[in-house]
């Protein structure tokens, strides 16, 4: 069977329908990892943060997470977030093939006022009663809310004190660039030097400025990113450990061993059966 054709049976390889809000521990189906590590997800992502603090790495780019904060992130972005034990808050995702009516790039918003945070509490609170309740036209009723949230951004975005940077610094737009091109390369095994030639710089600048801008190394980056896969089709499906490592890019199931070993502690089929109860 062609990769792409095992590919397009993975649900975690396609969009939602319809918006669904979940709480952050459904998000992460009890597994940490599935948000701290680096990945991009198939659908837009929402996420209302209402108590705590963490990190968030998007697009490469380090940024602090607090009470009252709001993000979206387009389907396909590289993106990882630490929110820590005692950080609450809702995620929505959004079917990625409506995207017409959302930002078409990351946001990140602080809100600090109280009849705001009290507009979009209201907006989730909608969906999560439409979504319990299983009423007829749910669908509608859940792009509805959908539509309201994506006024509710626009609005947010249309404030002064939420207008973009009139310059991005060159580091981050590296960066940005390079963190894209993982998301599209990741399976390929090709090297970090290969990343930086075609981004016309060094591996050592590239490094350098993954740094700074993430505190993670461009290395790194792109071994989260497999690992992510890795772990997401060994402890989500059935598919051959072997089949697996050649899908990511590896010489060998020998090699992909080592490499599950080395960054998790475990073994490819260990980490299959623990998830799996």
């Amino acid at each position: 069977m062609q990769i792409q054709n095992i590919l397009a049976q993975s649900p975690h390889e396609h969009s939602v329908a319809s918006p669904r809000l979940r709480s952050l521990g459904q998000l992460t189906m009890g597994a940490p990892w599935r948000l701290e590590v680096q990945h991009a997800r198939a659908s837009h992502l929402f996420l209302w943060i209402t108590k705590g603090q963490g990190r968030a790495t998007i697009l490469g780019k380090r940024r602090g997470v607090g009470a009252h904060n709001a993000f979206y992130i387009p389907a396909g972005t590289l993106m990882s977030m630490d929110l820590g034990k005692q950080t609450y808050g809702v995620a929505v995702d959004l079917p990625a093939h409506e995207s017409g009516i959302m930002p078409d790039d990351v946001q990140h918003l602080r809100v600090r006022d109280v009849m705001a945070q009290n507009e979009v509490t209201a907006i989730l609170d909608n969906m999560q009663r439409e979504q319990s309740t299983h009423r007829a036209f749910g669908d509608e009723a859940a792009k509805a809310h959908a539509g309201l949230l994506a006024v509710w951004m626009r609005r947010m975005l249309a404030m002064p004190e939420n207008q973009p940077a009139p310059r991005v610094p060159a580091a981050e737009r590296l960066i940005a660039s390079f963190c894209e091109r993982v998301e599209k390369n990741y399976r390929s095994g090709q090297p970090m030097a290969d990343y930086a030639e075609a981004l016309g710089v060094t591996p050592t600048h590239l490094s350098r400025a993954c740094r700074q801008i993430s505190g993670m190394t461009a290395a790194d980056i792109i071994t989260e990113r497999v690992l992510y896969a890795a772990r997401d089709m060994l402890e989500s499906g059935e598919l051959p450990i072997r089949l697996i490592a050649d899908m990511l890019g590896f010489s060998s199931a020998a090699y992909f061993t080592r490499f599950i070993q080395n960054q998790t502690g475990q073994t490819p089929s260990a980490l299959r059966t623990a998830a799996r109860g």
